[in-house]
């Protein structure tokens, strides 16, 4: 079926939503109506030549007792879902009065099978009947879907009884979902502010898609490989990937077939999802796809995947995840959690103001490490998960587990204004667990920030989009490895750096003579053994050095550890005291572990030359990784020579005189 015949059925679709339901529902509450019904309508047309031998089963079963009826009735039909009530969906547009009409379209769904029924459930469809029963509109809505202008069904319309010409054609379950995911983007495009959340633009999902499959194409071979989404909306890119997949195989001569898996968390997004697996004959892949939060409700813990993809929600809070595992300090799931080589623990549990980096660790904890192509990840987040977060933190710890195992292979910078709900700029990260050898140990960062092409019309904050054009220039990009004024390659190591802290001793001088409040003390003879201790140390060493004061008073620590504040000052000029630092002098240092000689060899160069006291306090030394693409990529406006400055002035200031000359002259 073409695409001038899927436009027709979602156009008329679209229509019903303006025929029936104008002044009852506003206009972005019209989808809670109409992806249910047609969901419903052509699963209803895809049960109707089965009706009787499912009755008839049903009857059967009732009369043997046997209670678990849905898989025989599901044999029944062929399908992965049945219907044993007594109606078809036309069957209910006979129904004059209201309740009768009510009663009996809740009883057929009602007939519908369990999967179904967790479909209908995540809609919230029944809350929609009272609605349209009370404003007498059910009937009509019901009418138009089953109008004999618009065939939703599997099976060709015919003109006559003759079946010579088609009036109508088949909907096969292909077509059937190219419809369904057309009408869930128009929706979505006619809401905004809730596109983006379950809807990646389809110029970046075909990239991701590209991303992952194009590299490995060659070695596609006749198998079947699996494809999971932890974050997966309305499944948008599981079908994109399997297409993609099948496209390269069917152009090797191989035979593939391509499991989908998936999660979704929120309840409208999964039915839609699990509903459009249904609608393409999937039914096996309709349970593939998990209901919750990937994070702490995982769906697919024990599985492992060839391909994944993901944009996953950034910038959004993660803290009810992290309540459910135990609390953030007390997460032990080892989706997040590592050891270095050494057995030192890597906590790379983000911030919970930030979960993004979490759904990439979860896909990473997926992959295969015993087949030929290992497995590919694309996932889409912001900026924040490239930099943010200092040296030892979770972000930070996150990049470094990534990297040090040489999972990355690219980061692409994507332009702004890519997507329908935010206009800030994104990145796709590209990961495998089985390199080709010129990308071992290394990484390719990608500038795609300028290669767009403006929108005709603007979908949201959305502007611009890749063409297939641009598209098969960045997978040139990405495929020829070669460094460019948009590609840079990377060793691993060059994202890696240490945060050193930088003590400078404590120098204190003495000042004996300052009085002593008594009430620090704990009675009289103590307040005189320590005036009469600072007497006599003051007369015998410098009182510049607190270390040879402090012993020459002979007095307990406690109570030196009292007076010293009391009696003393810092001067820079004073000895420094053995072991201590001061504070007010500590600073914090990022050496590139590409550092000619490392930390010694910046000590000596940067710090010595003007705090040669400076040493570094070893304990608390962090290594951190961070990517930075203004770093790597930015190019500094070149200034106009000055000599060029002044010949323009001049020539600027000799036409100014000539323009006053002609008008004082007129």
């Amino acid at each position: 079926m073409d695409n001038q015949v899927h436009n027709a059925i979602v156009n008329f679709i679209w229509g019903i939503a303006d025929d029936c339901l104008r002044d009852i529902y506003v206009r972005g509450k019209y989808r809670d109506v109409i992806l249910p019904m047609t969901v419903i309508r052509r699963l209803d047309a895809m049960l109707e030549d089965t009706k009787p031998a499912v009755l008839e089963m049903k009857k059967m079963l009732d009369d043997a007792g046997i209670t678990n009826q849905w898989p025989a009735l599901c044999n029944a039909t062929g399908q992965a879902f049945c219907n044993a009530s007594p109606f078809r969906l036309r069957d209910l547009t006979s129904r004059a009065k209201k309740q009768t009409l009510k009663a009996d379209f809740e009883a057929y769904l009602d007939g519908f099978s369990p999967n179904v029924q967790e479909i209908l459930a995540k809609f919230q469809f029944r809350n929609q009947i009272d609605t349209m029963i009370e404003a007498d509109i059910l009937g009509a809505v019901i009418e138009k879907f089953i109008s004999p202008d618009i065939n939703l069904s599997p099976n060709p319309v015919y003109r006559d009884d003759t079946k010579t010409q088609i009036k109508l054609p088949a909907l096969d379950n292909h077509g059937m979902g190219t419809v369904f995911e057309e009408l869930v983007r128009r929706f979505n495009e006619a809401n905004n502010e809730e596109a983006g959340e379950h809807w990646t633009p389809r110029d970046v999902v075909d990239l991701m898609a590209d991303l992952i499959l194009v590299p490995v194409g060659d070695q596609i071979m006749d198998a079947t490989y699996s494809c999971y989404d932890g974050a997966c909306g309305t499944g948008g890119m599981l079908t994109v990937a399997q297409d993609r997949l099948l496209t390269l195989a069917n152009r090797r001569g191989k035979e593939v077939s391509i499991h989908l898996f998936g999660q979704e968390v929120q309840p409208e997004t999964y039915a839609i999802c699990k509903a459009d697996m249904l609608l393409k004959g999937d039914g096996d892949q309709a349970d593939h796809i998990a209901y919750g939060s990937t994070l702490s409700a995982d769906g697919h813990a024990t599985r492992q995947f060839d391909f994944m993809l993901a944009n996953p929600p950034y910038g959004k809070s993660w803290k009810v995840d992290a309540e459910k595992m135990g609390g953030k300090k007390d997460i032990l799931d080892s989706r997040f959690n590592a050891y270095l080589e050494d057995g030192t623990p890597l906590s790379m549990i983000p911030r919970v103001s930030d979960g993004q980096l979490l759904f990439l660790l979860n896909n990473v904890a997926k992959m295969k490490k015993d087949t030929p192509l290992g497995s590919r990840i694309a996932e889409v987040h912001n900026g924040s998960s490239i930099f943010t977060g200092d040296a030892g933190s979770g972000e930070s710890n996150a990049r470094r587990y990534l990297i040090e195992n040489d999972l990355v292979e690219a980061i692409i910078a994507l332009p702004e204004n890519m997507f329908y709900n935010t206009g800030i700029g994104t990145f796709i990260w590209v990961l495998s667990n089985k390199k080709e050898a010129r990308r071992v140990g290394k990484v390719q960062l990608i500038d795609a920030t300028g290669m767009k092409s403006p929108l005709r019309k603007n979908m949201g904050k959305k502007n611009c989009e890749f063409t297939p054009e641009i598209r098969k220039e960045i997978m040139r990009i990405f495929l020829d490895m070669e460094e460019s004024d948009v590609s840079m390659i990377f060793d691993n190591n060059e994202f890696a750096y240490w945060t050193v802290t930088v003590e400078r001793p404590l120098r204190l001088r003495v000042f004996p003579e300052r009085e002593l409040p008594g009430n620090i003390f704990k009675n009289a003879n103590e307040y005189e053994e320590a005036k009469k201790a600072i007497a006599c140390a003051a007369k015998t060493v410098p009182l510049d050095d607190w270390a040879a004061f402090a012993k020459a008073t002979k007095l307990k620590a406690a109570l030196l550890k009292k007076i010293r504040p009391l009696i003393t000052e810092k001067d820079a000029t004073a000895q420094p005291v053995m072991g201590e630092a001061d504070a007010d002098l500590r600073d914090t240092e990022n050496i590139p572990f590409t550092y000619d000689g490392g930390i010694d060899g910046f000590i000596k160069n940067e710090v010595h030359p003007y705090a040669p006291d400076a040493w570094v306090d070893e304990k608390k030394t962090q290594i951190g990784y961070e990517v930075s693409f203004t770093k790597y990529f930015y190019k500094p406006i070149e200034l106009s020579d000055v000599h060029a400055i002044k010949q323009k002035l001049v020539r600027l200031e000799a036409d100014v005189d000539g323009m006053l000359a002609e008008i004082i002259g007129g």
